[in-house]
């Protein structure tokens, strides 16, 4: 399957069998996307029908967590695959035109945490005000130096991330940024109490 590009290319159908003419076309249209940045890894493409309705869904997913999503519904697969890899192309664009703009020296290096999840256990008896807690689960996250519009940009691509925790270049501290339920973004800036 694979040919003569460096990332996995899945092409697949709901509600239709993909001939493999339309897959063809759909692998070469996701080969010819500009590799520099960001880097693909993979990329899924989703072929569906629905009554007179024809979809294609195009998910990249690339270097540094950046994951990519157009779709677009017309009257023809082969259009709707054109239109999709066009926005695409528009996200990657925006992401490295943002990027570029706003590039500044790192002075710090991405950093990795472990950050624990507790939960609380019952009181052993009512007198007892302390509560004992017990690690429930870690998660490792890799904690990257940026800035705060770099970070806006990365949420605002990435829609399936509702948070994103990175270390604020400007101010120097670890800030927590996320979506709201009205569409804007917030970010969390610890301080001591």
């Amino acid at each position: 399957m694979q040919k003569d590009h460096a990332f996995v290319i899945n092409v697949t159908g709901r509600h239709v069998s993909v001939t493999p003419a339309l897959k063809e076309y759909a692998r070469k249209k996701i080969e010819h996307l500009s590799p520099d940045y960001p880097r693909i890894i993979s990329a899924h493409v989703v072929l569906s029908v629905e009554k007179h309705r024809q979809r294609a869904e195009i998910t990249l997913y690339c270097n540094n967590h950046i994951v990519i999503e157009a779709h677009n519904t017309s009257d023809d697969l082969y259009a709707s695959i054109d239109i999709a890899i066009d926005k695409v192309l528009q996200q990657m664009r925006k992401h490295k035109t943002k990027l570029k703009k706003h590039h500044r020296p790192r002075k710090f290096l991405p950093t990795e945490i472990e950050v624990p999840v507790y939960a609380a256990d019952h009181l052993e008896d009512e007198a007892s005000e302390e509560i004992k807690a017990r690690q429930v689960h870690a998660e490792k996250m890799v904690i990257r130096p940026m800035f705060l519009d770099e970070a806006i940009l990365e949420l605002s691509i990435n829609q399936e991330r509702s948070f994103l925790v990175f270390f604020n270049t400007e101010t120097e501290i670890i800030n927590i940024m996320y979506r709201r339920a009205d569409g804007d973004y917030s970010v969390i800036v610890p301080t001591k109490a």
